[in-house]
């Protein structure tokens, strides 16, 4: 039997979703590029990542079924579908499952700034 309701709330919807997931998802914060055929770019914050989806929100209204690709960050383009909105967040089926660590791994070779010292003959304007 196929889920077609749209809660009011989107805490409770968060709370329903949740028991129709097949697998568990990481809470993050990530922006996202993401695409619908034909259409402008639309950058969107990942709130969740699995293997097999993500909950996103967006200041653009995706509609159900909707066929998209999203570009994520140290994992690059993933197609999938719009499985559901509620309140300015939809969510998408990946057509092909992922590896979702990818996505938290720091990008570039240096994760930490690197800190430079400061020069004794270095100038500085206003201090004596």
């Amino acid at each position: 039997m196929e889920h077609s309701f749209v809660p009011e709330d989107t805490a409770d919807a968060d709370a329903r979703f949740e028991s129709m997931r097949a697998e568990p998802r990481d809470s993050m914060f990530l922006m996202a590029v993401m695409r619908r055929a034909g259409s402008a770019d639309v950058t969107v914050k990942v709130r969740n990542l699995s293997s097999g989806g993500m909950m996103a929100e967006s200041p653009f209204n995706f509609s159900r079924g909707d066929v998209v690709e999203t570009e994520l960050r140290g994992i690059g383009t993933v197609a999938g579908k719009i499985a559901w909105t509620a309140g300015g967040r939809a969510g998408v089926q990946f057509d092909v499952p992922i590896d979702p660590r990818l996505a938290r791994k720091p990008v570039g070779g240096n994760p930490q700034p690197q800190l430079v010292k400061a020069s004794r003959t270095m100038w500085r304007p206003a201090i004596r």
